[in-house]
């Protein structure tokens, strides 16, 4: 059985708690490339890479030995932000010192890491709550599809339909109602 993408994430944070090696390499391998690219781009060397990638992993172990932590976000998420702040306390501190972290802000993308994890969050929240009024067959053939990663044929068989292309119309009639559910949550949320 496949892992969802979400209980991959806790299974490689548990790993990385643990010092399990196989859950390290899968880290770095996996993000590695987007600190290394940042770091590239903003006036960075392969070394500086390198120390920053290390010094978010540090950061990140140590929170995951945490009991109480709960990841709200992907591990790149997470490994990419503290990468940054990073590489902009060193820039600040290596290229000028009168250089304040807001003008290096202009030329490395930055968003405000707090509000755009609240906002996944409460679009996490809005898709449960949708998923939750969904009902079925609907919520097992989405999930069927893109968290098992199920293709139209196999579909077709769980759920004893003729052929692939009616399994595939349940799914997008499906989709058009989680649509509305979710919109529809966001809404409730808001207000």
């Amino acid at each position: 059985m496949q892992l969802n993408p979400f209980e991959r994430e806790n299974e490689l944070l548990k790993g990385l708690a643990n010092q399990n090696r196989e859950a390290i390499d899968t880290i770095y391998r996996l993000n590695y490339p987007v600190v290394e690219h940042m770091v590239l781009n903003h006036k960075g060397t392969t070394d500086d890479a390198a120390d920053i990638f290390q010094e978010s992993i540090i950061i990140l172990y140590e929170k995951s030995k945490d009991p109480g932590f709960q990841l709200h976000c992907l591990i790149k998420t997470y490994l990419y932000s503290v990468a940054r702040r990073l590489w902009l306390k060193r820039l600040q501190r290596n290229f000028n010192k009168n250089l304040q972290i807001n003008d290096i802000e202009e030329f490395i993308e930055t968003g405000d890491d707090a509000e755009d994890q609240e906002k996944q969050r409460l679009s996490f929240q809005q898709m449960e709550i949708a998923l939750s009024k969904i009902g079925e067959p609907c919520k097992s053939i989405i999930e069927a599809y893109y968290l098992k990663n199920k293709n139209m044929q196999e579909i077709a068989a769980a759920f004893n339909y003729t052929n692939a292309d009616n399994a595939k119309t349940q799914k997008y009639k499906c989709m058009v109602r989680l649509k509305k559910l979710f919109f529809a949550a966001f809404n409730q949320i808001k207000q």
